[in-house]
């Protein structure tokens, strides 16, 4: 009985320390989960991000080369163009979205889907209509915004000399 006393008062010191260690270690393993997460965001929140004039003015790109790829009936690459534009909205909504700008977006899907509508019927006529309604379009939003002093227009000169907007044939 004399060595069962301190054998059981060892076991329980030994029970009672235990935990006390384990729960030292999740301590640390948190505290430096905690230092990683918070290095992180440090990094992330100085990761670079387009602005909104980054995106508007890949748009500006896309509408000009639009143009002239469906003035000359070149559909797969109008079709082409029209959704890169729909992708750069996305990211817009995506990367932008604490800018009140952005709730204004949705007013250009209609006039892309009847550019899309054209496309897909390779009408000239159709095409240039819906062009013009795009145009407008974004006028509109750029009013609505005030941005009212960013006027877009049908593009006089292709934006890049380095790309034939004509349909190459095989």
């Amino acid at each position: 009985m004399k060595t069962f006393i301190p054998c059981i008062t060892l076991v329980l010191l030994a029970a009672c320390t235990q935990p006390a260690t384990n729960t030292a270690r999740l301590q640390s393993q948190r505290d430096s989960l905690l230092k990683k997460i918070d290095s992180l965001q440090q990094k992330l929140a100085n990761t670079y991000k387009p602005g909104l004039g980054e995106f508007m003015s890949g748009i500006q790109v896309h509408h000009a080369k639009l143009w002239f790829a469906g003035t000359a009936a070149n559909w797969d690459l109008s079709n082409f163009e029209t959704k890169e534009i729909r992708e750069t909205l996305d990211d817009i909504e995506s990367f932008c979205a604490d800018r009140p700008e952005v709730k204004a977006l949705p007013m250009i899907k209609p006039a892309l889907d009847s550019l899309d509508e054209a496309i897909s019927s390779k009408s000239l006529s159709r095409f240039k209509a819906s062009f013009m309604l795009l145009t407008n379009t974004c006028n509109s939003c750029h009013q609505a915004t005030h941005h009212e002093f960013n006027v877009i227009q049908v593009p006089l000169t292709p934006p890049l000399t380095n790309q034939r907007y004509e349909k190459q044939t095989p």
